[in-house]
């Protein structure tokens, strides 16, 4: 086997079909467009989405809903406030202390809530707070402070 005698297999290279060349070629008038209309035009061109006059998928489709932009918060227990507070034998309950705990991750946001009773006067730092868990802190004269 040598370059000169290199040939394609049979059947790979077939000859370009001609189009638009008089009618002796068979292929003349139309150009194998049809009769009429856009396409038969030269210069056609569609939507990428068109779909023939049916209303395209992305029209049809439900639009985006209204985002809930409302804050999510974690929620805290009383109960848990103080078991923290016993544990570290700290009056100040703060993020880096609930986060040193495992209760969150750096960055959420919590609320305290008033659940369970508490027995320590505390000052707790905290995102937000139920008017329920407000009362038992102040109440043990304890400090809330709202932090944003």
């Amino acid at each position: 086997m040598e370059l000169h005698t290199l040939q394609p297999a049979e059947g790979a290279i077939k000859k370009r079909k001609i189009i638009g060349r008089g009618q002796g070629s068979g292929k003349g008038g139309t150009a194998t467009r049809g009769h009429k209309g856009a396409q038969s035009r030269s210069g056609y061109k569609t939507r990428p989405n068109f779909q023939g006059g049916q209303l395209p998928l992305h029209m049809s489709a439900p639009k985006m809903a209204k985002r809930n932009t409302q804050a999510k918060y974690k929620s805290i227990n009383l109960d848990t406030l103080e078991m923290i507070a016993e544990k570290s034998a700290k009056s100040t309950i703060t993020a880096d202390l609930l986060i040193a705990h495992g209760l969150f991750k750096k960055g959420e946001k919590y609320k305290i809530l008033g659940k369970g009773s508490l027995t320590k006067q505390l000052t707790v730092n905290a995102h937000a707070c139920s008017r329920s868990a407000r009362e038992v802190i102040e109440k043990q004269k304890g400090e809330i402070i709202i932090e944003k």
